[in-house]
């Protein structure tokens, strides 16, 4: 059973495994280690959705940190390679999703932790959303120009926090093109990342730098959520 901690963080051991399952992205070798991916990754990465439990219930209570292995805050670690080319069978990265309660899936409002050897982030935002969640953030933020530059120009999100995602070439239809925001409104999705260095996943304060992250992302969420039509 797993215990509950104040802080937790991930281990040497949890890279580790990250780093072999890359150089052996293949059923076989999943099966033999499927235990150390039980132990090594699975478990660690559940004692931290347990651990941030309480400081989510408090920086942003409408969003869940579920410790479940499937169907929870933790995503799979088996790859969707239906229309991909890429067909290796397993991600190399654990992917934490604190969701918004409304939340039917990973394009809705929600926070995001980021763990691979190489990369290490925190986001928060909204992922590729659906077209009337999108068209109902581009509409805000052309109706509300000064909201969404207060909420995006806040000095601790601006601070941590750099917009990413892919953009559309040209406005989107219905939208004037020389509008003062018109760069964001192009914006396919809503997400903003905070860079970590890799080492800081192992790092015994790494717990706070994501509730730090939640707490700074508050203004640019809020916006979102006033978007889509649900509470923060």
């Amino acid at each position: 059973m797993l215990t509950m901690a104040r802080y937790a963080g991930f281990e040497k051991r949890t890279i580790r495994f990250l780093e072999e399952l890359a150089a052996n992205n293949n059923r076989e070798w999943f099966k033999e280690n499927k235990p150390r991916y039980e132990d090594d990754v699975l478990d660690v990465a559940l004692r931290f959705i347990i651990s941030m439990q309480e400081p989510l219930a408090a920086l942003a209570p409408r969003f869940t940190a579920v410790p479940t292995r499937v169907g929870g805050s933790l995503m799979r670690v088996y790859r969707d390679t239906r229309f991909s080319k890429n067909k290796l069978p397993y991600k190399t990265n654990i992917g934490i999703q604190f969701r918004h309660e409304q939340a039917k899936d990973v394009h809705s409002p929600g926070y995001y932790v980021h763990i691979a050897p190489d990369d290490v982030f925190v986001g928060a935002g909204m992922w590729r959303p659906d077209s009337d969640s999108l068209r109902s953030i581009r509409e805000r933020i052309a109706a509300r120009p000064a909201e969404w530059r207060r909420a995006t120009g806040a000095a601790a999100f601006k601070r941590h926090f750099s917009l990413g995602g892919e953009t559309l070439t040209r406005p989107p239809r219905g939208f004037d093109k020389d509008h003062a925001c018109i760069d964001d409104i192009k914006r396919k999705s809503f997400i903003a990342v905070r860079e970590l260095q890799a080492e800081d996943c192992l790092r015994p304060q790494f717990q706070r730098t994501v509730e730090s992250s939640i707490k700074a992302a508050e203004p640019f969420m809020r916006f979102l959520c006033k978007s889509v039509g649900v509470r923060f």
